[in-house]
Formats: structure tokens, C-alpha cells, sequence
């Protein structure tokens, strides 16, 4: 019944497609390009929804109080210590060993304002746990979520990453002048 609703929502009213399959992984780190409005998570909360298909992401620890907490945690959400003294890739990919599924969506922008580079984070998370890492572009310019095959990092990070930017050459994202570029 939910699946069949977001699937009118997102394919009939949003006028939305879908490019590439879901992939057949238990655990994973999606990395979502652009993150340029709070939009973006309500995007990513229908979307799983059209896929019936468990995405987790992570959030400070001070945002899963009550009431707001129980619902993030319902959604997928599973709260992270994040100070000065706290290893947060390490604290991340511990959270791998302990789940039987664990799909973990991350933005490497790190934020919704205009950068210029992303934040390395998912990276070292998804190495660390023995993840791989899964593109998903939000393209609000196609209107289309795109995704990517999984792919594994390799001992050679310039490589990686310029085959993850060149997965999102293009992408526009819900406010266009912040997107990745």
C-alpha cells in the first residue's frame, strides 16, 4: 500500500524516473549528490519508499531526543557522537559490524551550501567497514533519481574519486547555484 502511494506520488504527480536498479547489497554507503535544500531528505524518504527497501542515515546524537528521535530512528536513522575526541569513521563502520543490513546514506558535501570540494568521510567509512559505495544522484534538472552499480574503493583514492565525480557530471540539484560542479 505505501510502496503503491509513493509510487503515484513520485512517478504520476512528481512526473519522476528512475535510471539504474537497486542494488543487491545488504550494506553499502550511498553517496547522494547534490545536497542543496532540506528537500532532499523528504526525496530520499519517497524514493526509499518506491524501492520498499531499508536506507539508513546517520545524525548527531542530540537530534534522537524524543519526540523527534523516535521518528528518525523509525526512518532509519541511528544517532552518531560527533566531537573533537570522538573517531567518527571508526564510530560508523563499528555500526556496520553490528547489522545484518546496513545501506547508509551520505552527502559528501557535507552540507547544503555551495562547495567546492566533498568531505572525505564516506570514503574512509565505506574502506574501513569493507563496504562499497553506491552513487545516487538526485537530479532535479532530469527529474530523476540516478543510481550507479556498487563499487568497492581501491588503493588508489584520485581514481575513485574522479570516477565518483564523473558519475554526477551534470546533475542539478532542487536550488541549481548550489550544486556540485
Amino acid at each position: 500500500m505505501i510502496q503503491s502511494i509513493a509510487k503515484f506520488i513520485y512517478f504520476k504527480i512528481m512526473g519522476w524516473k528512475l535510471v539504474g536498479e537497486f542494488p543487491k547489497v545488504d550494506k553499502c554507503v550511498f553517496i547522494v549528490v547534490p545536497h542543496t535544500s532540506y528537500a532532499d531528505f523528504f526525496l530520499g524518504i519517497l524514493i526509499r519508499a518506491v524501492w520498499q527497501e531499508e536506507i539508513n542515515f546517520i545524525g548527531k546524537e542530540s537530534l534522537f531526543k524524543p519526540p523527534l528521535g523516535w521518528y528518525l530512528r523509525w526512518v532509519g536513522g541511528a544517532p552518531i557522537v560527533r566531537n573533537k575526541n570522538s573517531d567518527t569513521v571508526a564510530a560508523i563502520a563499528a555500526i556496520f559490524k553490528t547489522k545484518d543490513k546496513f545501506r547508509l546514506a551520505l552527502s559528501p558535501e557535507g552540507t547544503r551550501k555551495k562547495v567546492d570540494e566533498w568531505k572525505t568521510g564516506f570514503y574512509y567509512i565505506a574502506k574501513s567497514a569493507k563496504v562499497p559505495i553506491v552513487m545516487v544522484a538526485f537530479d532535479f534538472g532530469r527529474k530523476q533519481v540516478k543510481m550507479s552499480e556498487p563499487h568497492f574503493t581501491t588503493d588508489d583514492k584520485d581514481a575513485d574519486f574522479a570516477l565518483y565525480k564523473a558519475f554526477f557530471k551534470g546533475v542539478v540539484g532542487k536550488i541549481p547555484e548550489k550544486s556540485y560542479s
